[in-house]
């Protein structure tokens, strides 16, 4: 289907079948430009994309947000390897037959994002990678007991959980948070289907495997020759900064930009920034 609103709160969300498994997304934005696709965070929904972002990005180009297996929406098992999310994606990327994608991938979307670019490179364009990490990336597996106590923290609601693993706790941090977490609350009609208890057990396994690689790190990433823009806070505590400077450093043609004072959700923090990086890196020649 072609888009029908310009607003993330409004936008339908519509159903992909493919091969028989059922893929849940979104898409709204304006026609005529290379259409983005957006790939989520650790046990992230449709509904967890900051307006903020998308809603800007989807004023001169159309925004897709894809919901992976067994996540909200979309039927099936959540697949426990990356392989396994990056063969639905590929799925849902090959029947939306576009001629070009670019791919936005943030924290664990990331990761698939790679894949998209290696086993796909002829439908990508650009990349934006953020708060991400290349496989085989040193605490890309956000299994730190630090983490998985939030994660499983049932008392914990969670716009907290959100607030506490994305944002700094400074006041400028936990201001940011506040108001994210105010943007997330705009939709308010079809809303999506919160993760399952099973989404984050076999994602977390996915990210460790992702993370405990003993490939070759340079050459998996040399494979990828897209222009990639890579993006991340200056204090990233779920998957360290330094994987960041380890994806601009082996991919042949990428842009890194670090936001001061900032964690995991830096580019929630500085969105609309954020969102001027990104557009102007889209958006060039």
């Amino acid at each position: 289907m072609t888009p029908t609103t310009q607003n993330s709160a409004s936008a339908p969300t519509q159903h992909l079948d493919v091969d028989g498994n059922r893929y849940a997304y979104r898409r709204f934005g304006a026609a005529g430009k290379t259409p983005v696709v957006c790939l989520q965070h650790f046990t992230g929904t449709l509904d967890n994309w900051d307006p903020a972002i998308v809603d800007e990005l989807a004023k001169d180009r159309e925004v897709i947000l894809f919901e992976n297996a067994g996540i909200g929406g979309s039927n099936g098992a959540v697949p426990t390897t990356i392989d396994g999310m990056t063969e639905h994606a590929l799925r849902f990327v090959d029947a939306l037959a576009l001629p070009k994608l670019h791919i936005l991938g943030f924290s664990l979307g990331g990761f698939l994002a790679q894949n998209l670019a290696i086993a796909r490179p002829g439908l990508i364009d650009r990349m934006v990678i953020s708060g991400s990490a290349p496989e085989g990336g040193d605490g890309a597996g956000m299994d730190r007991p630090e983490l998985v106590a939030i994660y499983v923290d049932a008392t914990m609601p969670m716009t907290e959980k959100l607030k506490h693993l994305f944002f700094p706790a400074t006041p400028e941090g936990q201001a940011a948070a506040d108001a994210f977490v105010a943007r997330l609350a705009t939709r308010t009609a079809d809303q999506d289907p919160p993760a399952g208890p099973d989404v984050a057990p076999a994602q977390l396994n996915a990210m460790i495997a992702w993370a405990n690689w003993k490939g070759n790190v340079a050459g998996k990433l040399a494979r990828i020759p897209h222009r990639v823009l890579v993006t991340n806070g200056d204090n990233d505590t779920m998957i360290p900064t330094k994987n960041s400077f380890a994806l601009a450093a082996g991919l042949p043609n990428a842009t890194l930009i670090i936001y001061p004072n900032s964690g995991h959700g830096a580019i929630y923090q500085y969105a609309p920034t954020y969102v001027a990086h990104v557009r102007e890196f889209l958006q060039q020649p």
